[in-house]
């Protein structure tokens, strides 16, 4: 078993002694794709770029875990073997080169050995190396829409369901009219754009996040690794309805979307408005 794996059964261990019904919890979120009550650490993984940020973020967390219990050991150590009493005549020692060596030292080690698995993970999610699916994403005030250029340009809008409106199971501020639809097991190429201020397109189960800024096209990608829906929020402070664009990517099979795809593109040349991949299927 690698270190990285040994490293997250260890977390997911301690955190279910501390949290009790956490388990549970994340239980349900790796259900929903989306936060739920008494949830402790990161979302759910679903996509193997997540799965990479889960192994990083373990990474640090024992490293920092590590760095805490050192230092308090040694302000312990100190506290007991320096104090007055101890030492009722005080050294006189300014200077020691190899301890001002080790401490200068020993911190540059500790951020090389977090760099590279940093520099890795950057590398590996910056751009899918074979897209088989291309979406441009569009940050509005304060709304997404979104296009599939691949497919004839087919293009959505995407807005927050209101409060009034929710119905048993949705969810509230996460809920939208028109979700993103992806095939599973696809790298999907994302275009992120915006048309007015900065926002940012953040999906935290598929370890996404990226500004969405006017006059510039960032690049990022995933792959559900699993079909179901995943929940995001705009996460840049964009004006007065920045709490008000949620984001839904639902993920199907790939004969589902192929499905869909048709009836959308047929939708689209008869002037119709879109429709949910469900309440395609259905029909």
């Amino acid at each position: 078993m690698s270190v990285s794996k040994i490293g997250a059964a260890v977390t997911a261990l301690f955190v279910s002694a501390m949290a009790g019904g956490t388990a549970l919890a994340q239980e349900a979120a790796r259900a929903i794709g989306a936060p739920v009550p008494k949830q402790l650490g990161l979302q759910e993984a679903a996509s193997p770029v997540m799965e990479r940020l889960h192994d990083f973020h373990n990474l640090l967390l024992w490293t920092i875990v590590a760095i805490a219990v050192f230092v308090t050991l040694l302000l312990l150590y100190v506290m007991i073997r320096f104090n007055k009493r101890a030492n009722p005549v005080p050294s006189t020692t300014t200077h020691h080169t190899w301890l001002e060596v080790a401490w200068t030292g020993i911190p540059v080690l500790i951020l090389l050995f977090i760099a590279v698995p940093s520099f890795r993970v950057l590398y590996y999610m910056d751009k899918a190396p074979n897209p088989e699916l291309t979406v441009k994403i569009t940050g509005h005030q304060w709304y997404w829409s979104f296009e599939y250029p691949d497919h004839e340009g087919l293009f959505f809008e995407l807005r927050m369901i209101p409060e009034d409106e929710i119905q048993p199971g949705q969810l509230r501020l996460l809920e939208v009219d028109q979700r993103v639809i992806v095939p599973v097991g696809v790298d999907v190429r994302v275009l992120v754009t915006g048309a007015d201020v900065i926002h940012s397109f953040a999906i935290p189960a598929l370890g996404v996040k990226k500004d969405a800024v006017p006059g510039r096209l960032n690049e990022t990608w995933f792959n559900v690794t699993r079909e179901g829906v995943y929940y995001g929020q705009c996460s840049e402070i964009c004006g007065t309805g920045h709490g008000y664009m949620p984001i839904a990517v639902e993920a199907v099979s790939k004969e589902r979307f192929q499905q869909w795809l048709g009836q959308q593109q047929a939708l689209n040349n008869n002037g119709s408005a879109p429709r949910q991949v469900a309440e395609a299927a259905a029909q």
